[in-house]
């Protein structure tokens, strides 16, 4: 029996075999393989700490979804029909564990220090400027001060492997004609603020 995973380190993302396909990998892992189990996850692992950060969870609370999450595949793997599409799955039960551990706890701030606290060091999809404290710091504190919509949807579109604009509607449950022009304006305002701050950073 598969169990879940410990989150993922600070600036250690897993490596993981690209030519394996994650349908294989699912059915394989479905059957007990433990390697191939354990692919799965450092493929995905970002992207589910992805979405739970995008919900400004921290500490223990995006640990409960991290782990959560992968329960819940652990339970559902047999069952899995389009395991191609595992990435979407995993982000949208990811979601829901979110909405769960918010309802649960009521909180709905966090403060700077635990934001810039949870930042990775190693983000994919941003301008390699980025790897500087400082630009970092700002870039991350202005993310998580944006809209959720925003806020959530930025989150979902950095991660690695990245998911399509169809996943990413069936995650974040918004129209798929709307992703790009929403992602343009969420880009733009941040570039503003950004540029307000003093802060060069190529977006």
């Amino acid at each position: 029996m598969q169990t879940a995973p410990d989150p993922p380190p600070r600036a250690a993302w897993l490596v993981t075999a690209p030519e394996v396909s994650t349908a294989d990998l699912v059915r394989a892992a479905a059957t007990g393989d433990r390697g191939a189990w354990d692919t799965l996850v450092g493929r995905y692992a970002g992207l589910v700490w992805s979405v739970a950060r995008g919900h400004r969870l921290q500490g223990e609370d995006a640990a409960d979804v991290f782990q959560t999450t992968w329960l819940r595949l652990v339970e559902q793997l047999p069952r899995i029909r389009e395991p191609e599409r595992v990435g979407a799955w995993l982000a949208t039960t990811a979601r829901r564990e979110c909405l769960r551990v918010l309802r649960r706890s009521g909180r709905e701030t966090v403060s700077r220090a635990e934001v810039l606290e949870a930042v990775p060091d190693d983000v994919p999809g941003f301008d390699e400027s980025l790897v500087r404290a400082e630009q970092r710091e700002a870039l991350w504190h202005h993310l998580q001060t944006s809209s959720d919509r925003c806020r959530r949807l930025l989150r979902v579109l950095v991660a690695d492997p990245p998911l399509s604009y169809t996943e990413v509607a069936e995650v974040l449950e918004m129209p798929i004609g709307s992703i790009g022009p929403t992602r343009r304006r969420c880009l733009e305002q941040l570039r503003r603020r950004l540029e307000e701050a003093g802060v060069d950073v190529d977006l």
